[in-house]
């Protein structure tokens, strides 16, 4: 796993990907502190770790990256078990609210360089 605090490359997107599922990496973003965790297994273990460095669990949403996507729409999947949220009225896996997704949208273009 690997805190992205700073900018990072898409290159090095791409090479996560090999070491995992081979098309994706899986990220968690806080929108709040506008960083975010990816390379992991499981959404949740990025979400335990944003969480024990001082993030607050409604400020937490699951993404994953499509690197071959960059330049598309779909280079990021809002799906992710941890945004299953009905306390939010987040009902489902998606991130149905268009403010974050666009807030996301944002970090993480500021995050990953081409």
């Amino acid at each position: 796993m690997k805190t992205v605090n700073k900018q990072i490359s898409l290159k090095e997107i791409k090479i996560m990907t090999k070491r995992k599922f081979g098309n994706l990496v899986k990220a968690v973003v806080d929108i709040n502190r506008k960083i975010m965790v990816v390379d992991a297994d499981l959404h949740s273990d990025e979400e335990a770790l944003l969480i024990q460095s001082g993030s607050q669990q409604a400020d937490l949403w699951g993404i994953n990256f499509y690197p071959e996507k960059y330049n598309s729409a779909d280079f990021i999947e809002f799906d992710s078990m941890i945004n299953l949220r009905p306390s939010q009225n987040n009902l489902s896996r998606g991130i149905e609210d268009k403010k974050i997704q666009k807030q996301i949208r944002q970090i993480v273009k500021n995050l990953i360089t081409k």
